[in-house]
């Protein structure tokens, strides 16, 4: 299992804690290519309003912009001056979105400071707003509509927890959670159960099974494992490869020795 962290220096101290802990682990960078699809719509918010009734996810957008609009203007009288930091907030980008229109349609003087020469009515604004084409069932319905892809190049960091003992999994989750995204800490878990109990299934038949053949058979009469929990369940599927390469991975951690055909523990 693998934990994602945000910077390299997290995943130096993540690696660095989880070592201090005896627990096996190694970093990993990865530059990667982001994709993502979207549909721009750039209309009045009138008529995105009418839109919206039949396409709710535009009503949730178009919430939250009147939302801005109103956090943007609510304190702003003719003719004052005000500074961008003190209107922007960079984690709501639908301030970004009236601002931009707010300025592009004359409502908004923009030099060192903004200064608001206008009234504008939320109504009458012409508004850019995207969404990410998943969200759009039908996308014949939006033929007319702009369609955007973007590509970003990222540099992931990793920290990779070479463990399938539940004790150290669980400790590992544990060190992680000051340090990891939250999906990849959820993910991790997941994923480090599944191992754990893959594990055990497998050193399990290997006390019977001295064949490698025999106990990967047995493994696969016995697919899907299955792991019960208070309120979930997990479903373990694999494929011969994937069982072969989890051998070499046991037989690294010590836990059992591979040879042609015959296995020992």
């Amino acid at each position: 299992m693998r934990f994602e962290v945000l910077s390299r220096g997290d995943m130096i101290e993540l690696s660095r804690e989880l070592s201090r802990a005896g627990i096996m682990n190694k970093t990993k960078e990865e530059v990667e290519w982001e994709v993502q699809h979207f549909i721009i719509l750039r209309k009045h918010y009138s008529e995105l309003v009418k839109m919206a009734e039949s396409y709710p996810f535009i009503w949730d957008k178009l919430e939250d912009i009147r939302q801005a609009f109103d956090a943007i203007l609510s304190n702003w009288e003719l003719g004052e001056e005000k500074k961008v930091e003190n209107l922007f907030d960079e984690a709501d980008i639908n301030r970004l979105i009236v601002l931009t229109a707010l300025i592009e349609e004359g409502y908004i003087e923009s030099d060192e400071n903004l200064r608001l020469i206008r009234k504008p009515k939320l109504e009458e604004l012409v508004l850019e707003l995207r969404f990410p084409v998943e969200e759009i069932e039908d996308l014949e319905e939006f033929e007319n509509a702009s369609l955007v892809t973007e590509f970003t190049l990222m540099k992931h960091y990793y920290v990779e927890v070479m463990e399938v003992e539940k004790e150290l999994i669980q400790k590992a989750v544990d060190i992680a959670e000051d340090y990891a995204t939250e999906e990849s800490l959820v993910d991790a878990l997941f994923v480090g159960i599944a191992k754990s109990v893959l594990a055990d299934v497998i050193l399990k038949l290997a006390e019977e099974k001295r064949k490698k053949s025999e106990l990967i058979e047995a493994l696969f009469s016995r697919e899907p494992i299955v792991i019960e929990g208070r309120r979930e369940r997990i479903n373990l599927y694999f494929d011969e490869e994937a069982i072969e390469d989890f051998l070499k991975e046991l037989q690294a951690l010590g836990y059992l020795k591979v040879k042609g055909n015959r296995i020992w523990i």
